[in-house]
C-alpha cells in the first residue's frame, strides 16, 4: 500500500503524555498527539476506502463516516448558502440592479488587502459582464488609513458617483456613512468584520455582513470575498427574476471562484463548510485559469500550476498586498480586474518589485521592534510596541512575526514623528479574541478607534495613549493570554519515518485538502533525526537534509525564518545531535523532481540518558 512505511506509527497516545517526550521544544511548545476516536477513524477507512493514516487525520478534524464523502469532495451546490438568509442581501441585490437599470454612476470602495482586492475585482467583472462599469477607490494605507472616510466620500461625490459599494470595510464607519447620507451619496456595505451589539447600525441602503448582530445566516466565518460571491449569486437570481438574461448571457460565477478562493485563503478564513467548497473549486479554476492578472503574477513569482493554498497565501497573496503596503494601494485590485495582457504584465512586475522592497522594510522594522521589546525588560502577557518612523505598511506582518516568536498577542504601532498619531496592527494566539479587546479599548476611549476579528485587529491612537493601551490589554486579556500560553502545544498528527514519507503518501494526504484555518494541514513528527547537511539561505532560512539515525533514510527539509525562531543555530551546527523534528510534508515538483520536502515547524533536542 502506498505510504505503508509509516502507517504502523499511527498510534493513540492514551495517557496524553508529551509526544516523543517533548515537554518543551526549541519553539517553546509541548508536543501532543492530535486527539481522535479510533472507531470513527476505522469507520472512515471502511466507508470511504481511504488509507488508515488518512482515516485518522480525518477523524481528528471532526469528519465522520456520514459527512466524509462531502468533506473529501466538497461541492458548491451542496454547501452554497441561501443568499436570502443574509440580512439585507436581497435588498442590496435589488438596489444594485436598479442602479444598473437607471445607469447610475457606481464606484467600489475596497480595502487595500487581498480580500478587498479580490472582492472589488469580482464585482467589477460582474458589472462588466452586465454591460456596465464600476469605478474603483482604494484608500492609501498611510494617508487615509483603513475604511471609508468623509474625505473619500466627498471625492467620490465630486466625481459624480451616485452609489458606493464598500467591500471588506465600512460596517463600523458610522460617522463617514452619516456624512455620505447627508451629502446625498448612497452606500451599500459588504463586510465581514465584527460589529458591536450596543451601537446602532450606520445609515446605508443595505449593510450585508454575516457578523452583524441581527444576521442569522450562520456564515460568520466568511471573508469579504465569500460575502461578495454570495451577493453575485443573489444578483444573478434577481436578474433571472427580472428577465435580464433573455437576451444576455448570465455572468459565470464559477469563473470568478478563483478570486473568491484567493481572498478567502489570504484572509485566513476558516476552511469549513461553504468556505471549504469555495476554496476547493476556486483552486481548480485558478490552476486552469485564463485569468490574465493571475497568470502574470504567477509568472513573475515563478509559480506554476497546479496551485494550492500555499501558492495563494504565500506566493500570490503577498505580492498583491505589497501595493497596499509600500506602493500604490490600488495595484492589486486593478490587476485582478483587468483583461489587458500588457497592463497586467506591467502591474505584476511593479508588485513583484514592491514585494521585494516590502521584505527589506519589514526586516528593518522587525529588528527595531525586537530591540524595543528587549528594552522594556518585561514579561508582559501582551506585547504592545511602538516606534517613530516605522512603516505602517509592514506592521501587521511584523506583529505576526512577534506573535510567533513570543507566543503572545502582539501589536506593533507606527508613530508619526510630527503629529504623534499612530497606526497599529495586531495578531493574536488561539483562545484570545484580540479584535474584541481592541474594540473595547476604543469604546472605553483608551484609543481613538479600532476593531477587527479574533485573530487580528487594527487601531488608531496617539503617542500618549500607547502605555494606557498596553495596560488596558494586560488588564482585560492578560490572564486569558497567560492561560492560553501555558497550554501552548503543537498538535502532532502522526510519527512517521523518512522512508515512509514518500511521494505516494503525500499524494494520499491531498485528498483532505484544501488545508488552512479550520482544517489544519497534517503535522508530522520525525523522531531521532540527525542533520546530514545544512546551508543558510537569504532571509534567515535554512535548507538541510535530515537523516534517520535508526534506518539511514533521509529527507530534504527547509526551516523558514530559522534565525528568528532559534532553529538555525542547531541545524547549522551539524554536530550529530539527535533531534525530534515536526513539520509538514510538501510535494516537490520543481523541474520534474517528483519528490517530497519537509517544511520544519518545530525542533526539539533529544535528551541523552544519563
Amino acid at each position: 500500500m502506498p505510504g505503508d512505511g509509516c502507517v504502523a506509527a499511527f498510534i493513540v497516545n492514551k495517557d496524553n503524555a508529551p509526544y516523543l517526550g517533548v515537554a518543551r521544544s526549541l519553539g517553546g511548545n509541548a508536543w501532543q498527539e492530535r486527539s481522535h476516536d479510533p472507531k470513527i477513524a476505522r469507520g472512515l477507512v471502511q466507508r470511504l476506502g481511504v488509507p488508515e493514516a488518512l482515516g485518522q487525520i480525518l477523524a481528528s478534524r471532526g469528519v465522520t463516516a456520514d459527512n466524509g464523502a462531502a468533506f473529501l469532495k466538497p461541492t458548491l451546490r451542496e454547501f452554497f448558502p441561501d443568499p436570502s438568509t443574509f440580512k439585507d442581501m436581497d435588498k442590496a441585490a435589488g438596489h444594485i440592479l436598479d442602479a444598473l437599470a437607471t445607469k447610475r454612476s457606481i464606484s467600489i470602495f475596497a480595502d487595500y488587502d487581498v480580500d478587498g482586492a479580490t472582492s472589488s475585482a469580482m464585482l467589477r467583472r460582474w458589472f462588466r459582464d452586465m454591460g456596465g462599469e464600476a469605478g474603483l477607490y482604494v484608500p492609501d494605507r498611510i494617508k487615509e488609513g483603513y475604511g471609508p472616510t468623509i474625505g473619500a466620500f466627498e471625492i467620490l461625490r465630486n466625481q459624480g458617483v451616485e452609489l458606493v459599494i464598500t467591500v471588506d470595510c465600512g460596517a463600523v464607519s458610522t460617522e463617514p456613512l452619516r456624512a455620505a447620507r447627508d451629502m446625498g451619496l448612497d452606500v451599500i456595505v459588504l463586510d465581514h468584520h465584527l460589529m458591536p451589539e450596543d451601537i446602532p447600525l450606520p445609515p446605508t441602503l443595505a449593510l450585508v455582513n454575516p457578523n452583524r448582530p441581527d444576521d442569522t445566516s450562520g456564515q460568520g466565518v466568511l471573508a469579504a470575498a465569500g460575502v461578495v460571491f454570495v451577493l453575485l449569486a443573489a444578483l444573478n437570481r434577481e436578474g433571472r427574476a427580472r428577465g435580464l438574461f433573455k437576451h444576455r448571457k448570465e455572468p459565470d460565477l464559477i469563473a470568478l471562484a478563483d478570486l473568491a478562493a484567493l481572498g478567502t485563503i489570504c484572509d485566513v478564513a476558516s476552511l469549513t463548510g461553504f468556505n471549504r467548497a469555495l476554496v476547493a473549486q476556486g483552486l481548480k479554476v485558478m490552476s486552469n485559469t485564463r485569468h490574465v492578472g493571475i497568470m502574470a503574477l504567477a509568472q513573475v513569482a515563478k509559480a506554476e500550476p497546479p496551485f494550492g493554498t500555499y501558492h495563494a497565501g504565500f506566493v500570490l497573496g503577498p505580492r498583491i498586498n505589497a501595493g497596499g503596503r509600500v506602493g500604490e494601494a490600488d495595484l492589486g485590485a486593478r490587476l485582478l480586474a483587468s483583461d489587458d495582457p500588457g497592463e497586467c504584465e506591467a502591474i505584476a512586475a511593479s508588485l513583484d518589485r514592491y514585494n521585494a522592497e516590502r521584505r527589506d522594510i519589514e526586516q528593518a522594522v522587525q529588528e527595531a521592534a525586537l530591540a524595543a521589546i528587549e528594552a522594556q525588560d518585561a514579561d508582559d502577557p501582551v506585547i504592545v510596541v511602538a516606534g517613530q518612523g516605522w512603516h505602517p505598511g509592514v506592521i501587521g506582518i511584523v506583529s505576526g512575526r512577534l506573535k510567533e516568536r513570543y507566543g503572545v498577542p502582539s501589536i506593533v504601532i507606527a508613530l508619526d514623528a510630527k503629529t504623534g498619531e499612530g497606526k497599529g496592527s495586531g495578531r493574536s494566539i488561539a483562545g484570545v479574541n484580540l479584535g474584541e479587546a481592541i474594540g473595547a479599548a476604543a469604546r472605553a476611549g483608551v484609543i481613538e478607534k479600532g476593531g477587527g476579528h479574533a485573530m487580528a485587529g487594527g487601531l488608531s491612537l496617539t503617542a500618549d495613549q500607547v502605555d494606557g493601551f498596553r495596560s488596558f490589554l494586560i488588564d482585560t486579556i492578560g490572564q486569558t493570554t497567560r492561560n492560553a500560553a501555558a497550554g501552548r502545544c503543537l498538535k502532532i498528527d502522526a510519527l512517521v519515518s523518512a522512508r515512509g514519507a514518500d511521494r505516494a503518501f503525500v499524494d494520499e494526504l491531498q485528498q483532505a485538502a484544501p488545508f488552512g484555518m479550520g482544517n489544519p494541514e497534517p503535522l508530522f513528527a520525525f523522531g531521532n533525526m540527525r542533520v546530514r547537511w545544512a546551508q543558510p539561505l537569504k532571509g534567515g532560512h535554512v535548507r538541510c537534509t535530515l537523516e534517520d539515525a535508526n534506518g539511514g533514510a533521509s529527507i530534504n527539509a527547509i526551516a523558514f525564518r530559522a534565525q528568528d525562531n532559534g532553529f538555525a543555530q542547531i541545524l547549522l551546527a551539524n554536530d550529530g545531535q539527535l533531534l525530534h523534528v515536526a513539520g509538514k510534508l510538501k510535494a516537490d515538483d520543481y523541474r520534474g523532481r517528483n519528490s517530497v520536502d519537509l517544511r520544519i515547524e518545530d525542533v526539539a533536542l533529544v535528551a541523552v540518558p544519563e
